[in-house]
């Protein structure tokens, strides 16, 4: 591959191409299932698909068919298949469903008008990833314009990834025969710890989310008549929360929560550690204005990467301030999410969790804990020496640094069914969610110089596995 050919065809695809396609694809508010319950109804699911499916229409590559595939009920699926020079599979992998829009962007952004600010593009979903099925395409044909083999190329891009994927598995199972079985998966959802070099996922956290409601009454009342008599619901909550994390110092008690952490992703953290160093915990909108952690950077991306957390990500009983008279509330519920290490079994740890807030209830109060939703983690398998040096080949000659790894905090629901599905797979799994790029929060952006230099690198990593 001549690596200053594809720089410039792709450069020039995502100026002339990609960038007013995503601009179009961030106007669409089309949240995920769980956020838009009549997503269907709305039909802003719809039209991002097709949107995606139009412009993959008018990519001129030898041979590929495309189709939305669709099963009643159930967000609709981009199918792209894509003949190659061999029978080896590459499984290709996007989502276009969104997080919802979250308050706090600035007054000059917004989530669902996008904005192209100091080589950023700025707006819900670009980044979180809705550029996936058009770099995966981009690469595919830098390849092909130059007279470059790759092998078989599927592409699926779902419509259900934040809300847990949940409609995926019954399109893995319609589309099995079509799929094969991949030897390489490419996915363009995760994170990258700078936009100097490029990233590899080497694993992903499970996650349990569940409901924690503590009831006293069946109707508020004057706090002053019942105070001292009726206990408070969020005191219940709180000496719950007490039994499954340290206040103090943010780690989780339930040892079915934690699982060792293997001796070559401390090493890959300790490298990560010392190339990001502050950056680690720098990235984030800290409301201090100099943070200073008591744990090193190594520490806490195995913290992040690793270690069990639990968030409190929503609440329901509690008044808005205008509204918040002296009432003692009937009750308070709290929306628990927990992160998990790659190899935890989720459903078992929502089984401990489970157990410990629902024994001995604190005296004069009813409480409940439902388990929502249980996604497994994921851990890469060992990485092919292949792959190892077409990664470093790809991220010295199109970012001018070597490939880095690293583990990410996040979730991708799908990975962890390929990992049991094709256990002999090897896993490209990166993205362009940096520094500040704030996924799921306010002001999302795109690094856009760094997706086109992923781009190249994804063509790197394709022409190298045909060659393998």
């Amino acid at each position: 591959m001549n690596n200053d050919k594809t720089a410039a065809f792709v450069n020039d695809m995502w100026d002339s191409s990609i960038i007013p396609e995503l601009c179009d694809y961030i106007r669409y508010p089309n949240k995920s299932p769980h956020f838009d319950p009549d997503w269907e109804k709305n039909g802003h699911m719809e039209k991002a698909v097709q949107q995606f499916n139009t412009w993959v229409g008018t990519q001129p590559i030898k041979g590929m068919t495309h189709e939305i595939v669709r099963i009643d009920g159930r967000t609709p699926l981009l199918f792209i298949d894509i003949p190659g020079d061999s029978d080896d599979v590459v499984l290709l992998y996007g989502h276009y469903d969104k997080q919802p829009e979250f308050s706090g962007w600035a007054e000059d952004l917004d989530p669902w008008e996008p904005t192209i600010r100091d080589g950023k593009l700025y707006g819900r979903g670009g980044a979180d990833d809705g550029y996936a099925v058009f770099g995966s395409l981009t690469a595919i044909r830098a390849l092909q314009e130059q007279g470059i083999p790759h092998a078989h190329c599927v592409v699926l891009i779902e419509g259900c990834e934040e809300s847990g994927s949940f409609d995926l598995p019954y399109y893995i199972d319609m589309l099995e025969d079509r799929i094969g079985s991949p030897d390489l998966v490419v996915c363009l959802d995760a994170e990258c710890g700078n936009y100097d070099q490029l990233w590899c996922t080497t694993s992903l956290r499970g996650n349990l989310t569940g409901t924690l409601r503590a009831d006293v009454l069946t109707e508020g009342v004057h706090s002053g008549s019942a105070s001292g008599i009726v206990p408070s619901s969020f005191r219940v909550l709180r000496k719950l929360l007490s039994r499954i994390e340290d206040e103090d110092s943010g780690q989780l008690k339930p040892q079915a929560l934690f699982a060792e952490i293997p001796e070559q992703r401390v090493e890959q953290a300790k490298l990560a550690a010392e190339t990001l160093g502050d950056g680690v915990y720098r990235k984030y909108p800290w409301a201090v204005s100099e943070p200073d952690p008591s744990e090193s950077p190594y520490e806490l991306l195995l913290n992040n990467t690793w270690r069990p957390t639990m968030s409190v990500t929503g609440a329901e009983g509690l008044p808005a301030l205008v509204d918040a008279g002296n009432v003692q509330l009937p009750f308070n519920t709290l929306k628990l999410s927990f992160r998990l290490p790659p190899t935890c079994d989720a459903n078992d740890a929502a089984t401990a969790v489970t157990e410990i807030l629902m024994a001995d209830t604190p005296p004069l109060s009813k409480v409940s804990f439902e388990a929502d939703s249980t996604m497994a983690g994921w851990n890469a398998p060992p990485i092919a020496d292949w792959l190892e040096a077409s990664m470093q080949k790809g991220s010295q000659a199109f970012f001018g640094k070597p490939s880095m790894y690293m583990g990410t905090g996040g979730t991708i629901p799908f990975m962890g069914m390929l990992g049991e599905k094709f256990p002999d797979a090897q896993f490209l799994i990166t993205g362009l969610l940096g520094p500040k790029s704030n996924a799921h929060g306010p002001n999302e952006f795109l690094h856009i110089e760094t997706g086109k230099r992923l781009t190249s690198c994804v063509a790197q990593v394709i022409e190298d596995h045909y060659n393998r």
